[in-house]
């Protein structure tokens, strides 16, 4: 059974909140939820591939890995307001909206680009290991986490002097880390290895090894109900962790291909985007079970939620666009 954590203002002006009051996930029985449709597709750069929403300014930023720039999309009017040049290959992207920035994984230049979310002007380069493909941020504790894939490592940043302060070893080839701030845990997805590493924050250090389906690709952490969902790319299912116990407690499956997977934390609600099959895949958090798939663009890969206006955002790889889900 999931409980729900009781959480303050800090994490949750970040992660989607009124003033002073968490608004807790709503169980799917005690509501009549309007099927979730695509409402805009939005023309970007050329193979869009990250993609992340800042709650509090309704700003959308999406990698165009052909073009070597992100997108900004007003979340608003559903238009590119601009392009933003940062390294080569850009790929995952996180974004911290307590400060405003956000972060690009460049996978061919070996860095990570720090953008201002006010001018939409590159700040700072920080060099990583080698081939970064994915970024997270924990807002309690301002630390930037970035999986290097040819490495087997992730890289610590200190996101207030944007330097590296550790680099820890995990599982092979690792794809895509999420960061629960609530506990200060980040898990990492281990493409190769079939596994998820669990780090301890607070040490740096790997405290568990988990092993899920096969080709794992895509992890987000609900940390309300201190659950976490893996995507498992060659399986076509995702694995959901208990945080309490490091056990996989359900696997879902979905369709062809699952690669990114977000969790919409005002209503339990997750996201999955299966690449060869076109389509998301929505999963009840509550029950486990896929409640609707809806088409999207063409090689749909990574996606993200923004809870205050109930918006999910597509990067649509082959498509070279943007679709807009609303609920």
């Amino acid at each position: 059974m999931k409980i729900l954590r009781p959480v303050g203002l800090p994490v949750i002006v970040g992660l989607f909140v009124s003033v002073g009051v968490v608004v807790a996930p709503v169980a799917a029985t005690a509501q009549v939820v309007a099927a979730p449709v695509v409402t805009a597709t939005i023309p970007v750069g050329t193979e869009p591939s990250g993609v992340v929403a800042d709650p509090l300014t309704d700003t959308a930023y999406v990698a165009d890995e052909g073009s070597g720039a992100v997108s900004v999309i007003n979340g608003r009017t559903n238009t590119v307001t601009a392009t933003i040049p940062v390294g080569t290959v850009p790929t995952g992207m996180a974004a911290d909206p307590l400060t405003d920035t956000v972060y690009v994984a460049n996978f061919v230049s070996d860095t990570v680009s720090v953008i201002n979310g006010r001018t939409n002007t590159v700040t700072a380069t920080v060099p990583v290991g080698s081939r970064p493909i994915a970024v997270d941020v924990n807002l309690l504790t301002d630390t930037v986490y970035v999986t290097n894939f040819i490495d087997d490592t992730v890289s610590v940043i200190n996101g207030r002097t944007n330097t590296v302060t550790a680099t820890i070893p995990v599982g092979v080839r690792p794809n895509v880390v999420a960061a629960d701030p609530l506990t200060d845990t980040v898990y990492v997805a281990d493409f190769a290895s079939d596994t998820v590493s669990v780090i301890n924050g607070r040490t740096n250090t790997v405290t568990a090894t988990i092993p899920v389906g096969t080709g794992p690709s895509g992890v987000v952490a609900d940390p309300l109900t201190d659950t976490v969902y893996v995507t498992d790319e060659t399986g076509d299912t995702v694995s959901v962790i208990s945080g309490w116990t490091n056990t996989v407690t359900a696997t879902i499956p979905v369709g062809t291909t699952p690669v990114g997977v977000d969790v919409n934390l005002l209503t339990d609600t997750v996201y999955v985007t299966n690449f060869a099959s076109d389509a998301v895949s929505v999963i009840n958090g509550w029950t486990n079970t896929v409640s609707a798939t809806i088409p999207v663009g063409t090689g749909p890969l990574g996606l993200r939620a923004n809870p205050v206006t109930n918006t999910v955002y597509i990067a649509n790889f082959s498509g070279g666009t943007v679709s807009v889900i609303s609920g």
